[in-house]
């Protein structure tokens, strides 16, 4: 699809002349990697329900603008004041997005129009230190993806006197699309004999590339292990010169591999373990295909520094000790041995997670039909 000068503008005037019943239910994507997230909602929604849904991006890059899905209605409208435009003269019944921090920042709620405002998370984190303090606030309704995040907004809603959301046991639709996956593909085996460790941290000046990752590829490379690093996007965005140092120092070792697509799962499927900081998608994988996290105790980046007005034990740092083990910076030479005493005892190790999973997460595999339920049903109520 090309684009030409103020295209963005065009698509905020074409999405604006649509008939009132086909902007009922609205999607709303910072970038085309946020369809992960929705994609079992919006399946079930255009295929099993036959339901419209208009698909709003800000990516040129996102494949669904040239979908041929005759429910999915595609718009581009950019980063910029089309955008702004856009979310403040928004008609709609429901928008979905994954984006916090609605009223915050520079996307406001409709100043026209009645418009329900949906959440859905893109990690399995909890509330009070990954994101900011106000960042749920003013939305209508979360889609949670377990019962720790109603209670945590609750205790919030509870101890700043706000109205109280719809919070909706939803699940978690990347989990969904990941175990099945597993289930429905052949484990691709590695061109080595060697165990194949994956590097996936979160990012920030404490995060575990920005300080250590260069020391623990070497560590790994020189213990024999295949060393697959897959920084955050934000950390190729933020801290490129980093990246660039350790792809330069390693890129004739055969045995290293930088992944910069996250969309890309190949690689969970090709490691036994993965070594991490305090990234939600350490949770994701081990809940996903049931193999141990590496913790390197790095100090955890808080967003919210009044989290401490919510007296809970976030998820993250809670399921450490429980999917994996805590390895402080003192440690770092020690990885190698421990990864092989772990691996050593994987089924056991497996029920572990397996129980964690349960205990965590809402309508494992059955999120999308959860979700879309719920939209179609809030839409017959909100237009009634």
């Amino acid at each position: 699809m090309k684009f030409g000068l103020g295209h963005d503008w065009k698509e905020v005037k074409r999405f604006k002349k649509l008939d009132k019943k086909d902007r009922s239910i609205v999607f709303y994507l910072e970038s085309e990697s946020d369809f992960i997230f929705f994609k079992p909602v919006v399946e079930k929604l255009t295929q099993e329900y036959d339901t419209k849904i208009c698909y709003v991006t800000s990516s040129k890059m996102d494949p669904m603008l040239s979908s041929n899905n005759k429910n999915i209605l595609p718009f581009y409208i950019g980063d910029g004041m089309a955008r702004s435009n856009f979310f403040i003269n928004l008609k709609a019944t429901i928008i979905v997005m994954t984006m916090p921090d609605l009223e915050t920042f520079h996307i406001k709620r409709s100043k026209v129009y009645p418009v329900h405002y949906v959440y859905i998370f893109h990690s399995l984190n909890s509330t009070q230190r990954a994101y900011t303090n106000t960042a749920f606030d003013n939305f209508d309704t979360i889609f949670c993806t377990g019962n720790y995040q109603i209670i945590e907004i609750q205790e919030r809603e509870k101890k700043s006197n706000l109205a109280k959301k719809k919070l909706v046991k939803h699940g978690y639709g990347k989990l969904d699309i990941l175990i099945n996956e597993v289930q429905s593909t052949n484990v691709r085996n590695n061109a080595s004999n060697n165990k194949v460790v994956l590097i996936a941290p979160t990012w920030g000046p404490n995060g575990l590339i920005e300080t250590k990752g260069q020391e623990i590829v070497h560590i790994l490379l020189d213990s024999g292990f295949n060393v697959i690093l897959r920084p955050h996007p934000m950390t190729i965005k933020k801290s490129n010169k980093v990246i660039q140092k350790i792809e330069k120092e390693f890129k004739d070792n055969l045995n290293f591999k930088l992944e910069t697509d996250i969309r890309n799962t190949e690689s969970f499927f090709l490691c036994d373990c993965m070594i991490s900081d305090w990234s939600g998608v350490a949770i994701e994988y081990a809940f996903a295909f049931e193999k141990p996290i590496f913790y390197i105790d790095t100090p955890q980046k808080i967003n919210n520094p009044e989290c401490d007005q919510i007296d809970l034990v976030p998820l993250e740092e809670k399921l450490r000790s429980q999917i994996g083990e805590v390895i402080s910076l003192s440690e770092l030479s020690l990885i190698p041995s421990k990864i092989n005493q772990f691996l050593q005892s994987q089924n056991k190790f497996k029920e572990k997670i397996q129980k964690s999973r349960e205990e965590t997460v809402f309508n494992i595999g059955n999120s999308g039909e959860e979700g879309a339920k719920y939209l179609l049903e809030l839409k017959k109520s909100l237009e009634s």
